[in-house]
C-alpha cells in the first residue's frame, strides 16, 4: 500500500502563487499516473490536474492556465505550482493516482492533504 503526504500548503492572499508537494512512498510511483484533488467545505472532493508516468499533462477548465503539475519519479513526488490563486481555490489539496478519466476511483487511501486558503 502506497502512503501519500502532501505540504507546503499555506494562507497567501489572491494573486500570490503557491507550491504543492506530495510523496509517495514505495516503488511503484512511477508507473502510475498522479493527479491533485481539492475539496472545499461542503463539496466533493474534484481532480484538478493529472500527469501520466510519461508527463502528459491535462487540468481542469477552473485552473487551466494557472496552475502547473509536474513529477519528479527519482523523489516519488508529484508538484502542484499554483498561480494567481483566486478565493475559490481555497480548498484541502490531495494527491492520489486517478483510475478513471474523472477521478472517482483512486488507487490508494487518502494522505491527510494540505490546506491552501487563499484570502485577502
Amino acid at each position: 500500500q502506497v502512503q501519500l503526504v502532501e505540504s507546503w500548503g499555506g494562507l497567501v492572499q489572491p494573486g500570490e502563487s503557491l507550491r504543492l508537494a506530495c510523496v509517495a512512498s514505495g516503488n511503484a510511483f512511477t508507473f502510475y499516473t498522479m493527479g491533485w484533488f481539492r475539496q472545499a467545505p461542503g463539496l466533493q472532493r474534484d481532480l484538478v490536474a493529472r500527469i501520466t508516468f510519461g508527463g502528459s499533462t491535462n487540468y481542469a477548465d477552473s485552473v487551466k492556465g494557472r496552475f502547473t503539475i509536474s513529477r519528479d519519479n527519482a523523489k516519488n513526488t508529484v508538484y502542484l505550482q499554483m498561480n494567481s490563486l483566486k478565493p475559490e481555490d481555497t480548498a484541502v489539496y490531495y494527491c492520489n493516482s486517478p483510475i478513471d478519466g474523472l477521478g472517482r476511483f483512486v488507487q490508494w487511501d487518502w494522505g491527510q492533504g494540505t490546506q491552501v486558503t487563499v484570502s485577502s
